[in-house]
């Protein structure tokens, strides 16, 4: 019988996947715990409308993120620090404080989201990754004084 996945299922397929299986697998299993619909016209149509209204949506969410990626990179934000003798700073810069002085500014960015190569650890520019989407990651400079 064939069947139409509506949430992932460990060692059948993924959700979407229009999957073959023994009949009473499909009736009693996938079918009674909401996991498969059957594979008809019908469900088949509705299928193909929920898969293109989704990437529509994703379409969309990528629009705006990138718009919201151009707006991040013409930023600059300075972080002043205590320093030592010989001009090294105490302690070092940390996602969090990055994602706070972005909230101050307006932009609700969580920590998690934001990446860097290397500790910010000395004075200077440093360039910061900002994972807005999968497919929109913004640069912003971090400036260390």
């Amino acid at each position: 019988m064939k069947v139409i996945l509506l949430k992932d299922v460990k060692k059948q397929g993924k959700k979407d996947d229009i999957i073959n299986v023994s009949d009473g697998y499909a009736n009693n299993f996938l079918i009674a715990q909401g996991l498969a619909v059957p594979y008809n016209e019908q469900n088949k149509n509705k299928l193909e409308r929920d898969i293109d209204k989704r990437e529509k949506a994703e379409e969309k969410l990528i629009e705006e993120m990138t718009l919201l990626k151009n707006k991040l990179e013409k930023l600059n934000i300075k972080f002043e620090v205590k320093k030592g003798k010989d001009g090294r700073m105490f302690g070092s810069i940390s996602t969090k404080q990055i994602s706070d002085e972005l909230k101050n500014k307006g932009y609700d960015i969580d920590k998690r989201k934001i990446s860097c190569d290397h500790q910010i650890e000395s004075l200077g520019t440093h360039i910061v990754d900002i994972e807005l989407h999968k497919k929109v990651i913004a640069k912003i400079n971090i400036n260390v004084e």
